[in-house]
């Protein structure tokens, strides 16, 4: 268990617009590796007490002075298991493995996903390296949902280290594939804006200032092929950030088609599994030989035929 103690010593720590007094949302702001929902439960369950007593409710106004202490019971980590999944491996040998990921897939476990994971089917496939602890060996970077294409796992904890050094590094190259909304006015272009947490939205980023929270951002783009209404485009990442390319391409306007998050949802007449964003190509030295391994994962039927709908029209 974790245990917290807090004190409000000014009114002004407390006093935010949207009453932001209330002693969930005073908490969700101090604790942000919680989430409201997460600290409204731990209120119901009687593991927060303000004053050595517990809160009438998640609704308690705080005052300057209280003093709240929070347990965080330990939560128990899903029994992870090998499943038969099949794998399209781009490339493999004893110390790494590059896998075409399908959309729907999610890459480990999470709330609401505590089987049928990409971990799964890798621990059935291979030996993986701990780094990553038990619910994500092996995992070096990731791959949204329904983002699909070239990831690389690494079976030994040196090629993890190293692979992870190569993407601090900037020295491994990922380039991605997607179909965006509307036609930027020019030919390439760079995207350096700071990626936070949502204000408002759990579930999605947005760009946020640094002194916000924000972290450094850095995506870099290039058009491929109009198509009419839309364009294919190629991005390249600098940094590694949760939807990044998702919120990149937004913000200057040009949202990735059937983005459920960030997208507007228009129909473009193709059933995709989900947002037309694919990991193409992906660059990095081996770990051992210092070689350069470059891995091309295919798009994806849907993506084709995507591309096909919007050529004809």
């Amino acid at each position: 268990m974790t245990e917290i103690n807090l004190e409000i010593k000014d009114s002004s720590e407390f006093l935010a617009a949207n009453k932001g007094d209330r002693l969930d949302v005073w908490l969700a702001s101090e604790l942000t590796d919680l989430s409201r929902s997460r600290i409204q439960k731990l209120i119901a369950q009687g593991w927060v007490k303000v004053n050595e007593q517990l809160p009438s409710s998640k609704n308690y106004k705080l005052k300057t002075g209280d003093r709240i202490h929070i347990t965080i019971p330990a939560v128990e980590a899903p029994t992870m298991e090998a499943e038969d999944i099949p794998l399209d491996i781009l490339y493999e040998d004893e110390q790494l493995l590059i896998l075409n990921k399908p959309a729907g897939l999610v890459v480990h476990p999470s709330a609401g996903h505590s089987q049928g994971t990409l971990v799964n089917a890798l621990l059935a496939h291979c030996p993986l390296s701990a780094i990553g602890g038990v619910q994500r060996p092996g995992i070096v970077h990731r791959l949204d949902k329904d983002t699909t294409g070239a990831m690389v796992v690494a079976k030994t904890d040196f090629a993890h280290q190293n692979l992870q050094a190569q993407l601090k590094a900037k020295t491994a190259r990922r380039e991605y594939l997607a179909v965006v909304y509307g036609v930027p006015p020019t030919d390439i272009g760079t995207i350096n804006l700071p990626i936070g947490r949502h204000p408002v939205d759990r579930k999605k980023n947005a760009i946020v200032p640094e002194e916000k929270g924000g972290r450094a951002s850095v995506t870099h783009w290039q058009v491929k092929e109009r198509l009419g209404n839309y364009t294919l485009m190629l991005f390249q990442l600098e940094t590694g950030r949760t939807h990044q390319i998702r919120v990149h391409s937004t913000h200057i306007g040009h949202p990735i088609v059937r983005d459920p998050l960030y997208g507007p949802g228009n129909s473009v007449g193709v059933n995709l599994p989900g947002q037309a964003l694919h990991a193409w190509r992906l660059r990095l030295q081996h770990p051992v030989s210092g070689d350069w391994i470059e891995a091309i994962a295919p798009l994806p039927p849907a993506f084709l035929t995507l591309l096909e709908v919007l050529r004809r029209r």
